[in-house]
């Protein structure tokens, strides 16, 4: 027997002097980070509510109960029960048995209230017909990634449980060192936005935080090869934690498992359907660019089957001797500040991904409250000395301005956007703006990816700000479907067609004008002085986007048959800070005054050479904490 299964073995004696004497237990497993324990009595379990909180307590662990299959009802019958119980209300729009593991996946549009009060209509459903509930939002708009992932994760059932049982005996397999030392290196990110990417490593574990792409660049990679950094490859990698979908942080996910890696990747369940769309779409780009993308499609597919989601705040082992929580960071949909525990209070680190501190109309500010944090690993796209942004009311206002000015002359206006954060951040703007008056109420067209991105916002409206969770929610008030907001979907036909209306605001991707359909409407915009472009968003160094914020006044871009085209901008050109989904440099000082506890040690990464060591000389001022600016390819060792 291995030292895993004599584990086990001990849990599962442990589990049953818990246990009062009208429950048991058949067997238990590991499932990723969870432990699964198995029942003939799943409908007793249900009537005993806290059991559940009781052994997670003893055991430190998270816990899942799954019924033996022979104790269940029939599918039908269990429908007809079901149905009766959960109200009607609640919209349930599909039910979905897995018999392989006794759950029911039950989707509505208000599961709120198939959970029912602290999970009371939950237990009811599993008293009844001893199926396991999991219940999942329907997207109040429709989205293809959702519905895709949801069902590529539904066919892949039994193979992602072999993965889980081998993942999870792998993160409880029994320490083999008794050394103890912390150490990072960067692969990535430091004095440079973007190819985030970072090796966390102990005697026991080594975990990727990120691994991304550079915006601009088209062969700058993370420092994968990097014997030093690796060892063996990709394959010795025990986890890879993604902070969040941006590209920056995540376009080389899927190369890792072209390399050998066929590990777990951590990160919240927005985090895994975004990081699908933009990967994607990562892939299509390069191919109109006629590029040969670095990995396939079936290798995204092979990340989102190894993704293991992890909501806010819940404390998850992913190594012998690592746990991580990942909380919110406020910069977009399911973006995470991931808090590592190494050891038995060994040490604890914090990477905060991309953050904003202060709240947006679409997210809460980033969390600032942890357990414990010894460094701190800490962007600083705008920690200049100068790095700072107009408030987000001034931009509003300023954005309304010249929105009006615009249409007023008869103009149109393009606003180049990321699809996943800002433009749902100008949507909010703009409904607002229409609904009180500030605006006319004029047609708002997204283009690209856009519509994609709204509807796995729709659908993940938890991890919405507060009020807007609650309007989506509870109020029956989704911002996102207001009437003024269209689609582009018959690509250069409808646009032609939209040149012959009125004035108009178009949406649309690449955020940096580095691709997409931002590029046809240049062409279209460009040379008439009634239009304006206004940019919203950071414009990385090498892009198109910068170059024309620098006041270019011919672009290149693409023409008929392939061929390059000069075009002469005539169009008013403006810029709108305050909405950008990072924090500024006061906002960046704010988090760390706010942090509790504060941390020792500050890496100051994800900006330039200048801003990384103006806002690291800046902490050290403030706050008396040792910083450090890294480059790449530096290694720290921490304890």
């Amino acid at each position: 027997m291995s030292e895993v299964d004599q584990k086990l073995e001990s849990i599962h004696e442990k589990i049953l002097e818990i246990l009062p004497k009208n429950l048991s237990i058949s067997s238990v497993n590991y499932e990723g980070p969870e432990l699964v324990l198995y029942t003939t009595d799943p409908k007793k379990f249900a009537e005993n509510g806290d059991i559940i909180r009781t052994l997670a307590s003893n055991l430190q662990k998270r816990i899942t109960i799954r019924p033996d299959l022979d104790s269940l009802l029939p599918p039908e019958k269990t429908k007809e029960i079901i149905s009766k119980i959960i109200p009607e209300e609640a919209n349930v729009t599909n039910l979905d048995f897995h018999e392989d593991t006794g759950e029911v996946l039950i989707e509505a549009t208000r599961p709120g209230m198939v959970i029912g009060r602290h999970g009371s209509t939950m237990r009811e459903i599993t008293q009844q017909v001893g199926w396991t509930p999991d219940v999942v939002r329907a997207p109040p708009i429709d989205s293809a990634v959702v519905s895709n992932v949801r069902n590529f994760l539904k066919q892949q059932r039994k193979e992602r449980r072999v993965i889980l049982e081998r993942i999870g005996r792998h993160i409880h397999r029994p320490k083999k060192s008794s050394d103890k030392w912390v150490r990072l290196t960067t692969l990535g990110c430091c004095q440079e936005v973007g190819r985030a990417s970072f090796l966390l490593s102990t005697p026991e574990t080594r975990i990727l935080i990120d691994c991304g792409d550079k915006p601009g660049s088209e062969d700058e990679f993370p420092y994968l090869h990097v014997s030093e950094a690796l060892g063996a490859g990709a394959n010795s990698i025990d986890a890879v934690v993604l902070t969040h979908a941006h590209l920056d942080h995540s376009a080389f996910i899927p190369l890792l498992f072209r390399y050998g890696y066929d590990g777990p990747i951590y990160a919240t369940e927005p985090t895994r359907d975004l990081m699908g769309l933009l990967t994607l779409d990562y892939l299509d780009v390069a191919a109109q660019e006629s590029r040969s993308p670095p990995y396939t499609s079936e290798m995204i597919r092979e990340a989102i089957k190894h993704t293991i989601p992890i909501p806010y705040g819940s404390v998850t082992d992913i190594a012998p001797d690592v746990k991580v929580t990942l909380h919110n960071a406020g910069h977009i949909l399911g973006s995470s500040l991931a808090h590592f525990h190494i050891g038995d209070g060994l040490y604890n680190i914090c990477f905060s991904g991309d953050i904003h501190y202060r709240g947006t109309r679409l997210f809460n500010g980033a969390v600032t409250d942890f357990p414990r944090v010894e460094t701190l690993i800490l962007e600083s796209t705008y920690g200049g000395r100068n790095d700072f942004q107009t408030d987000q009311k001034q931009a509003e206002e300023n954005l309304i301005q010249i929105v009006k000015n615009t249409t007023e002359n008869g103009g149109k206006i393009l606003i180049p956007a990321f699809a996943v954060g800002r433009s749902q951040e100008i949507m909010l703007v703009f409904e607002e703006a229409m609904r009180e008056g500030k605006l006319p109420v004029i047609p708002v067209y997204l283009d690209g990816m856009i519509r994609e991105a709204t509807a796995i916002h729709a659908a993940y409206p938890e991890y919405l700000r507060d009020d807007l969770r609650k309007r989506i929610l509870y109020d029956d008030e989704n911002p996102f479907l207001a009437p003024q907001f269209h689609h582009i979907e018959r690509g250069e036909e409808q646009r032609q067609q939209i040149l012959d209306e009125g004035p108009c605001i178009i949406i649309s991707t690449s955020g940096m004008i580095t691709g997409g359909p931002i590029m046809s409407w240049l062409g279209h915009l460009g040379d008439n002085p009634k239009n304006t472009l206004i940019f919203v968003g950071y414009q990385a160094h090498g892009t198109l986007g910068r170059r024309i914020q620098s006041g270019w006044g011919e672009v290149p871009i693409p023409g008929s048959g392939g061929r390059t085209k000069t075009l002469k901008l005539k169009f008013n050109v403006e810029t709108v800070d305050g909405f950008s989904g990072h924090a500024d440099r006061q906002g960046l000082l704010d988090f760390v005054k706010s942090m509790h506890p504060r941390p020792e040690k500050i890496l100051c990464v994800h900006g330039d050479e200048r801003s990384t060591r103006d806002l690291s000389s800046a902490l050290y001022r403030q706050f008396k904490i040792r910083t450090f600016a890294p480059k790449n390819l530096e290694t720290f060792r921490f304890v």
